[in-house]
C-alpha cells in the first residue's frame, strides 16, 4: 500500500524577484484606463489596502511578506525531506505556457523523465531574480514516468479521461510546477525529489482570451469572446479523491501537492480588480482548517471566478484527496494580503 503526505503551497511569481515588484499587479491595474476613477482613489479603498500600499508602494509590506513565505517554505522542505517521497504529484495551473490554442486539456498528467528549464529567459518583465542567476541559468529536475503512468492509467480506468504527455508542447515546465521547486530550494541546496505535474486548466474562460494574465479593463472580453470554462470545482475535487485512491493502492510514497496562491486581485471583479477577496478566501480556509471539505466541493465555479479564485481549483484537487483519506490538516496557515496580488495558504496533512 502506498503512503501519502498532503502539502499545500503557493507558486507566487513575485517571490522570485525583488521586493519592489510584489505590488506590480496593483500598479498595472491602477494604470489601466478602463479602471473606474473611483477605484483609483485610495480614499475608496479598504483600510488594509491603504495601509499596505501606502508603505512605500507596498515595498515594506513585501519585505515582511517574503520573510513569512520563506519561513513556511523552509519548514515545508524539511517535512518533505523527512518523508522522502518517491515522487511529488503537483496540481498546478498551466497559464498559457505549455497548452495554448492548439490544445487545452482540462487535466493532463506530465509523464516526463526529466525537466530542463531556464526560468529567467521568460521573466524579464518582473525584473532580475533575487538569486542573481544569469538569464541562461539551467535547472534540471527529475520526473517519474512510471509513477505518472500508474496515476494516468488508474484515473482513466476510474472514469477520468485525463490527457497525458511524454514531452512538452511549448514549454518544459510551467511556473505553477517550477516555482515550488525553486522556492523549496530557496537556499540552493538542490532539489532532487522527482515531480509528476498534473496540469489543471484553472483559467478556463480567460485562458486564451487573457493569455493567462491580467485583464484589459479598457476593452473587456465579451461573453462571445470568452473561452470554454474550466472543469467544475466538484470535478476537480473528485479527481483528487480518485488520485488518492489510485496512489494509496500503489507501492509508492507520494506527496500530493496543491500549488497556487488563493484569490487574485486582478482576476476579481467582486473587489474591483484591486485587492484579493479576503472574505471568500477566509470562508474556504475555515472549511479547510476544520476538515469540512464539502464546503469546497459545493462552491460553484461562478462564485470562484467572481472572487478571482480560479487557481484554487488546484486546491480543490487536494481537498478531494484529503477528504478521501479522512484527514484534517496537521498544520495550516492563512496569510492575508491586500496590496501584493493574492492571499496565500500553506498546509500539511500527515498520515
Amino acid at each position: 500500500m502506498g503512503e501519502i503526505l498532503g502539502i499545500g503551497v503557493t507558486h507566487y511569481p513575485q517571490l522570485a524577484h525583488n521586493d519592489e515588484y510584489m505590488s506590480g499587479a496593483l500598479r498595472r491595474v491602477l494604470r489601466d484606463p478602463g479602471l473606474p476613477e473611483e477605484y483609483k482613489d485610495p480614499s475608496n479603498w479598504s483600510e488594509a489596502l491603504r495601509r499596505e500600499y501606502g508603505d512605500y508602494e507596498g515595498k515594506a509590506s513585501a519585505q515582511r511578506h517574503r520573510a513569512e513565505l520563506l519561513s513556511h517554505f523552509r519548514k515545508t522542505r524539511e517535512i518533505i525531506d523527512e518523508f522522502a517521497p518517491d515522487f511529488i504529484v503537483i496540481w498546478g495551473d498551466d497559464q498559457y505556457e505549455n497548452f495554448k490554442e492548439d490544445v487545452v486539456p482540462p487535466f493532463a498528467v506530465l509523464a516526463y523523465d526529466q525537466f530542463e528549464v531556464r526560468p529567467w529567459q521568460h521573466r524579464s518583465f518582473f525584473g532580475p531574480n533575487v538569486w542573481g542567476e544569469p538569464d541562461d541559468k539551467t535547472f534540471v529536475f527529475n520526473g517519474h514516468r512510471a509513477g505518472a503512468k500508474r496515476l494516468a492509467s488508474g484515473l482513466i480506468e476510474t472514469g477520468f479521461d485525463v490527457a497525458y504527455a511524454y514531452q512538452p508542447l511549448h514549454q518544459d515546465l510551467g511556473h505553477a510546477f517550477l516555482n515550488p521547486a525553486l522556492y523549496l530550494d530557496y537556499d540552493r541546496r538542490g532539489f532532487d525529489h522527482p515531480m509528476v505535474p498534473v496540469a489543471v486548466n484553472c483559467y478556463g474562460r480567460r485562458l486564451i482570451t487573457q493569455t493567462g494574465g491580467l485583464p484589459d479593463l479598457t476593452s473587456p472580453a465579451t461573453e462571445g469572446q470568452l473561452d470554454p470554462p474550466s472543469a467544475q470545482p466538484w470535478r476537480c475535487f473528485d479527481l483528487g479523491a480518485a488520485t488518492a485512491r489510485v496512489l494509496a493502492d500503489s507501492p509508492y510514497k507520494v506527496v500530493l501537492m496543491a500549488s497556487s496562491s488563493w484569490s487574485h486581485s486582478f482576476l476579481s471583479p467582486r473587489t474591483h480588480w484591486i485587492e484579493p477577496d479576503v472574505e471568500a478566501d477566509r470562508r474556504l480556509y475555515d472549511a479547510l482548517a476544520s476538515g469540512d471539505y464539502l464546503v469546497w466541493r459545493n462552491t460553484p465555479l461562478t462564485s470562484m471566478e467572481a472572487s478571482g479564485q480560479q487557481e484554487m481549483l488546484n486546491w480543490q484537487c487536494l481537498m478531494g484527496a484529503m477528504n478521501e483519506l479522512g484527514r484534517k490538516p496537521t498544520e495550516s496557515v492563512f496569510i492575508e494580503n491586500h496590496a501584493l496580488a493574492s492571499n496565500k495558504c500553506f498546509g500539511v496533512w500527515r498520515a
